[in-house]
């Protein structure tokens, strides 16, 4: 069963660094970088300052789930960044966060973000078109084609295939890491959590019932006769549309534009993530890497709520 992320001080974190105890409240409120990681020990933090040159000013330190978070009075420098990525540590600036203690919507694509494979490409095998569509995923994920055009490309493959093989590859659908964890804590915050999906209905709708999800929206594969027709119905879920998705929610729940989070890996969710209040770039593809607000390069989805936690400063968690 998924436990909440609990979000508190932490004696061992205030052990290994001594020096946020006596932090001035000043300093915090200017400091504006978060560094997270499962284990962030003060050796470690004494290594990225040599690797950067200066040592670094860690002035709160707080915990979320197996997390450490700690909040630097240094800028995001690109020797910093360096690093921090040498290391393999995650970082974030907190200007601008939601603020997790006011209600908020996130709204996630699902292939290679909510689970770990891409479905389309798993169907594909079982068709036997395996190497044909993974090819064309790989490049509309890349942004070099047009979604629409390359989901119906690859959908069109499939034509003739036996509809039980939906469920062979629903059967063994495997959930992002921390997955269950982000959507229980999301909610014990008061958060809608969505998915808007260039994938298809048969497996968000199997997400959204096992999760609880508040909103789950794909496409649609046309089954006639047991058999898949190679055609999608109705509106493809594109970039737009995923956009689209996360202003009606917002809307639908009266949340404030600020307080909605979108989290993607594909070209295809760039449009829902420069819309959000915090976007979030997962795992993702080099170019949404360069683009995105906001990016999760090591950690698991729970590194979504370590960025939010930081909303929480000013009620003094950190300290």
């Amino acid at each position: 069963m998924s436990q909440v992320l609990t979000v508190k001080k932490h004696t061992t974190l205030h052990t290994q660094f001594p020096q946020v105890v006596t932090a001035s409240n000043l300093a915090r409120q200017r400091a504006h970088t978060l560094v997270y990681g499962r284990r962030i020990t003060a050796e470690l933090v004494d290594l990225i300052g040599v690797h950067q040159g200066e040592p670094l000013q860690v002035v709160a330190a707080w915990k979320v789930g197996p997390y450490d978070a700690l909040l630097l009075g240094d800028t995001l420098s690109a020797s910093l960044i360096e690093a921090l990525t040498h290391y393999e540590l995650d970082f974030a600036d907190t200007r601008d966060l939601p603020d997790l203690s006011e209600p908020g919507v996130v709204v996630m694509d699902m292939d290679s973000t909510a689970i770990e494979i891409e479905c389309i490409d798993e169907i594909a095998v079982l068709a036997g078109v395996g190497e044909q569509v993974s090819a064309v995923t790989e490049r509309a994920m890349q942004g070099e084609l047009d979604f629409e055009q390359s989901l119906r490309q690859r959908v069109a493959a499939l034509e003739g295939a036996d509809a039980s093989i939906l469920e062979s590859v629903r059967a063994e659908l495997p959930l992002m890491p921390g997955l269950p964890e982000l959507v229980k804590t999301l909610q014990h915050y008061g958060w809608k959590v969505a998915i808007a999906s260039g994938g298809f209905t048969y497996f968000s709708d199997h997400l959204k019932e096992t999760l609880a999800l508040d909103y789950a929206r794909s496409n649609t594969l046309e089954i006639v006769d047991g058999k898949l027709t190679g055609q999608v119905l109705g509106e493809v879920v594109d970039a737009q549309v995923k956009a689209d998705i996360l202003h009606m929610l917002a809307e639908e729940y009266d949340v404030a534009p600020h307080n909605t989070v979108a989290i993607g890996d594909g070209a295809n969710d760039l449009l829902m993530i420069k819309a959000a209040g915090l976007g979030i770039a997962y795992h993702a593809k080099p170019k949404v890497q360069a683009e995105a607000p906001s990016s999760i390069r090591h950690a698991d989805l729970g590194g979504v709520m370590c960025i939010l936690s930081a909303s929480l400063l000013p009620q003094g968690i950190g300290w």
